[in-house]
């Protein structure tokens, strides 16, 4: 008797489908990912400006008068342009008596009230985005190269960058957590070393900004969405 072995014969007609369609897929997959990656970050498009309605336009008002109270009778939000429209009415400052008693001295304001009064300056609002979270202020910035620049010459740069803002052990706490361009995240030696540093603490010493804005905040929260200062007397 002879043992007979059978040798299975691969199926050359299925096995060059495969092929095909990994091929075929693979170049599908290519493509996306560049469309994806010039679309974004080679010639990213323009932000849509947060256009706040009638409602939250007066109560972003309201807060904006808490502010500064000098400007109170002053027109800043589009439904007070409608009304002084409406009834023709000349803005005319009166004279008073300056006083802080009753001022409140909380301000609290929503992510799209911030974006909503950068969409004031329509430019402005197309080319910065700003987004709150837990402790945390991003924001996505859009940046024109001039055309004689040698690199990337009339294209438009985005960047991201990100700020923890808090308030612990009785003082503000102000950190960079990164700067990002392009999606790269730049070293931490090309921001000076100011990277996970607290800006506050480190600055807080000197006569300046940091000191000035330490020693005028009582307390700072940021949650999903809304950020609120209590300014100290």
């Amino acid at each position: 008797m002879h043992n007979e072995t059978t040798v299975n014969t691969p199926d050359k007609g299925r096995s060059g489908l495969q092929i095909m369609l990994i091929v075929l897929i693979t170049i599908i997959v290519t493509a996306a990912l560049t469309f994806w990656i010039v679309r974004s970050y080679i010639f990213p498009a323009e932000f849509k400006p947060v256009q706040l309605s009638a409602s939250e336009e007066q109560v972003l008002e309201q807060k904006l008068e808490r502010i500064d109270q000098i400007q109170s009778h002053r027109t800043r939000g589009a439904a007070k342009a409608a009304k002084r429209a409406a009834t023709d009415a000349t803005d005319v400052l009166e004279p008073e008596p300056y006083s802080e008693q009753g001022a409140s001295r909380s301000v609290s304001l929503t992510e799209r009230e911030l974006n909503g009064m950068l969409a004031k300056n329509t430019d402005l609002a197309r080319k910065l985005a700003i987004d709150l979270s837990d402790d945390l202020m991003s924001a996505k910035l859009l940046i024109p190269v001039d055309e004689d620049f040698p690199i990337m010459g009339g294209q438009i740069l985005k960047v991201r960058a990100g700020m923890e803002l808090a308030y612990r052990d009785n003082r503000a706490v102000v950190i960079l957590k990164g700067v990002s361009v392009m999606g790269v995240p730049i070293p931490n030696a090309w921001l000076g070393g100011m990277k996970n540093i607290d800006l506050v603490e480190y600055y807080g010493s000197e006569t300046g900004f940091w000191k000035a804005f330490a020693d005028g905040v009582e307390n700072v929260h940021i949650e999903d969405g809304n950020i609120t200062l209590l300014l100290k007397e």
